[in-house]
C-alpha cells in the first residue's frame, strides 16, 4: 500500500541540530509539551507521536543498549559481582 503524500516542505536546521515543525505538520500528537519518538533509518529520520508506536517500536527503544547505560553503575556492579 503506497502511503500518500499531504504536503512536502522544506526546514532549515539551526547550529543546535533543530528544526520546526509547521503548523500544517502539527497533526494529532504533535502539540506543544507532547513526546515524540525519532526514528532513525539509514536513508531517514521519522518523527512519530508516542502514542503511535507499535509494540515492536517499543521493544527498540528498551534496547541493550539503552538498558546497558540505565543498568551500568557502581552499585549494579556490585549487587552482581559475585553471579
Amino acid at each position: 500500500m503506497q502511503k500518500e503524500i499531504k504536503e512536502i516542505k522544506t526546514a532549515t536546521i539551526t547550529n543546535k541540530g533543530q528544526i520546526c515543525i509547521p503548523n500544517f505538520a502539527r497533526l494529532n500528537g504533535f502539540k506543544e509539551g507532547s513526546k515524540i519518538s525519532i526514528i532513525v533509518y539509514n536513508d531517514r529520520v521519522e518523527l512519530r507521536p508516542m502514542k503511535q508506536l507499535s509494540d515492536a517500536m517499543f521493544s527498540m527503544l528498551a534496547s541493550e543498549d539503552v538498558l546497558a547505560e540505565a543498568w551500568s553503575t557502581p552499585e549494579e556492579d556490585e549487587a552482581w559481582k559475585d553471579l
